[in-house]
Parts: structure tokens; sequence; C-alpha cells
């Protein structure tokens, strides 16, 4: 007699089965059970009872496609984006605005229980911060550019494959974004200008880069080219400036490498000014090309003001603000702090930091090249010992040797800020083995419509 509860399941691709969907991965695709094998389920919703069509196996988890919906989700909706199914840049248009809400909730609960021994129940876990319009939030769109016949396409490649799905009108960018954008592709047509062809790396340009200033209106366009020379130059750029008066910046990337990376090393003015103007709150901010800038500013207020109450500053704390980045953060939290130090591994965006930080009258705010493992023993050495670490990583997480260094500085609070539940989850456990206590986990939905969820948590010793 077999034991049915240790049976290895054997799964086919193509096998079909009704599968019941208990939840959202981290990836937002559904999660279901087939006879204790996992099963990942794009286009599921938790709740839902599909006919699942398996496409890929692996030893642990099998993957499938949605081939009928039995019991639909009263939260599925139908989604509003025409290359919604195609394009893969938003994970969860079929899902309602607050089932969002909710399921990312869920999402960050689900990597505390997994990644910790806190309980799931007792998890000191806000309701998520949403927007009062999910639509047209982004600020920025980098869309790669193709040929298809006399036809310039720009867009994103389609999930799983290598075909350019061309995206006239994306409903999270900004309005301005998608309307350069189209300007710019009617123009490269008319000119005849050479497109860059991936397969046989031949063409000139690759990429159109679009930013807008929310709070100025200013608009910034990059066109990331293989090379410097570009055919008929003078031409392109008084048809961009005729056509698009609203662009305020024209620059060129030249990026010439056989790589995913959109920019490269060097970065050419062509015409307008260098750079645009963007506000956050009352702190201002120059945005060069390559500049590194939340591509939600109406959300980016939210979470910074949720970092502000985390922190409860009272005037004369000593503040750490690593991977500080333009300082934004540090800024932000500055009028409420006795001094405020920040440390970032790019040089440029140290300049940036201490410019933004002069052109502001922020006196208390010093900003310095490195990692924060290398300068928090030598300031506490020094004497300066902060109350408060905030930090705000790479989607990687906080190095370890930060975390080590961390634990010995001994902070009064740390405050983290987290583009991935994964990670901030083990990074919290590492801390409270060390006898840090969680004290708050807040959820903002800085990118709704998407699988992605940013956090703010506050731990205390």
């Amino acid at each position: 007699m077999t034991d049915k509860k240790n049976e290895i399941v054997t799964l086919e691709k193509g096998q079909q089965f009704p599968l019941t969907i208990k939840r959202l991965g981290i990836n937002g695709e559904g999660v279901g059970f087939f006879k204790r094998k996992i099963v990942f389920v794009p286009g599921a919703l938790p709740g839902e009872v599909v006919v699942a069509e398996v496409t890929k196996v692996n030893p642990k988890f099998a993957e499938a496609k949605v081939k009928k919906i039995r019991k639909p989700s009263p939260d599925r909706v139908n989604p509003p984006c025409p290359v919604y199914d195609k394009c893969g840049g938003c994970q969860l248009q079929h899902l309602s605005y607050e089932g969002q809400l909710r399921e990312k909730k869920d999402i960050v609960r689900q990597a505390f229980e997994r990644h910790t021994r806190l309980d799931p129940n007792k998890l000191p876990l806000q309701d998520t911060i949403g927007m009062e319009d999910p639509w047209n939030y982004r600020n920025k769109s980098q869309l790669q550019v193709g040929k298809q016949k006399e036809k310039v396409l720009a867009g994103l490649y389609g999930m799983n494959s290598h075909e350019l799905i061309d995206i006239s009108e994306c409903m999270i960018q900004h309005p301005m974004t998608n309307t350069v954008t189209q300007q710019v592709k009617s123009i490269l047509e008319d000119l005849n200008i050479p497109i860059y062809n991936e397969k046989k790396h031949k063409g000139i340009i690759r990429t159109i880069v679009t930013r807008v200033a929310f709070a100025t209106g200013q608009i910034q366009l990059v066109l990331i080219t293989t090379q410097q020379d570009i055919p008929k130059k003078d031409l392109l750029i008084d048809e961009i400036k005729r056509r698009l008066p609203e662009v305020t910046s024209i620059l060129q990337n030249v990026n010439g490498k056989k790589t995913s990376l959109i920019f490269g090393e060097e970065t050419i003015h062509l015409a307008g000014e260098e750079v645009i103007q963007e506000t956050l709150g009352d702190v201002s901010f120059e945005l060069s090309a390559r500049a590194f800038f939340q591509l939600n500013p109406l959300q980016t207020v939210k979470l910074y003001d949720e970092v502000k109450k985390a922190a409860q500053l009272t005037g004369s704390e000593k503040v750490v603000d690593a991977y500080c980045g333009v300082g934004t953060i540090g800024m932000w939290v500055a009028k409420d702090a006795g001094e405020v130090r920040g440390m970032d591994i790019i040089a440029e965006a140290i300049d940036d930091a201490n410019a933004n930080a002069k052109k502001h009258d922020i006196n208390n705010a010093h900003y310095v090249v490195g990692k924060a493992e290398k300068w928090l023993p030598k300031w506490v050495k020094e004497g300066w010992k902060p109350d408060v670490v905030i930090v705000d990583p790479p989607r990687t997480g906080c190095d370890d040797a930060l975390l080590r260094t961390i634990i010995e500085v001994k902070p009064k609070k740390m405050v983290y800020v987290s583009c991935n539940p994964s990670t901030l989850a083990k990074d919290v456990n590492q801390l409270m083995r060390a006898g840090f206590k969680l004290k708050l986990v807040q959820p903002v939905d800085m990118f709704p419509h998407t699988s992605h969820i940013e956090n703010v948590a506050l731990l205390s010793l």
C-alpha cells in the first residue's frame, strides 16, 4: 500500500486539471496546489476555480496557464489596456484596485511568514496606502525602438518573447510621455533615420526615453543611440522643436554595446536645458538624463511622509541616510533632525545630494561617497553615534556587512524603506535576532496595476 501523503506527483506539460487559487505570488501570479505540488498561474486570482494547463514543470513547482475560469473572483475586472495580455509591463489590471491593495498587503504578510518566526496574525502590518486615481502616474518611459516594414515602433518586448509590442497609449504613463514618444516615432519615420536592429546589431536609434516633471511640467527627451553621429541630426532637432515645443531638454546618450542596459556612459546635450526641475513637497531637484528619481512623484510624497512619521524626530537626533542617492529622504527629514549624514557609492549622486542641500539652505545635512559599513564605525569612533538609521536599499536588500555594522552601532531606531517584501523580511529577521523589535510595517502602493509593493518598516532596540 502506498503512502498517499508522501506520494510524488508527476505533472506533464499540457496536462489539464481544476485548481483552486489560494493567494497571489510575489510576481502577481495565482498560486494553487495540485496534490500538494505548488502551481503558479499568471492571470488567476485568489478564490477562483480555474482549469489550469501545465506549461512548464520544475522539480519543486509547476507553471500553468488559465484554460477556463469555472468560478471567477468578485474582484475580477476587464483590463482597460488593449495590449495588457501581451506587454507584461502590468501584472494586475484584471484585479479591482481595492483587491490589489488588499492582496499586496497579503504578499507582505506571506514574506514575513516565510522568512521570520513572527506570528503572521500579530504582525504590525497596516493597510496599503493607495492612490485616489491609480492611472497615468509614471513620470518616465523608456521604450525600445524597432521597425516593421516602413513603420517605426516603440514599446516593450512581449512576455517570454522577443517580439516588440508597440505601446502608443500606456495607461500608467503620464499622458505627455505618450504624446512625445508618438511624435518622435513619426519624426524618425519621416526623416528615415536608421533604427537599431538588435538581431543584426545594426542601425542607430535604440531607445526613446521621456521624463516629465509633474510639478513644473518640464519634459526631457533622451535618444539612446549606438553611435555619436546621427544622420540629419540638425533636421531631427529642428523637427522635435517644431512639433514638440513643450519639450524643454533634448539629449542624446550613446550606448553601442550588446547589452540589456539602457544607458551608456556618454551623454550629449542637443538642445534646450541640460536638466529639468522637479519638486517634491517643498524640496526641488534637478534631474539630468541618468539621475535616479522615484517614478511616481505623488506616492513618493506619501512614502517619505511615512518615513518621517516612523522616525518620530524631535529636532535633536543624529540621523544616517544610507543608500542616499541624491539625498531625497535625508532632506525630507532634515528640518526635524539635529544632523543628517548620508552616503552612497555613486559619486555623481553625492555631488547632486550636497548641491541639493546647499540650494535649499539645509545646513545640517552632509553627504559622502562610500559604503555605510566604512563610514559608520569611523563616525562612532570619532564620537558621533546615530540615533536613527534610515536605509533604502536596492531590491537585493541590505548588504550583509551593513546589517552587521548597524547591529554593532546599535541605533535606537532603524527605518527601512523596501521595494522587495522578501529581502525586507529576511533582513528584519537578522536584525530581530540581534535584539531589534519590529514595530511597524506600512505598505505603500507606488506602482498600481503591477505586482510591486513598497514598504516602510520601523525597528527599535
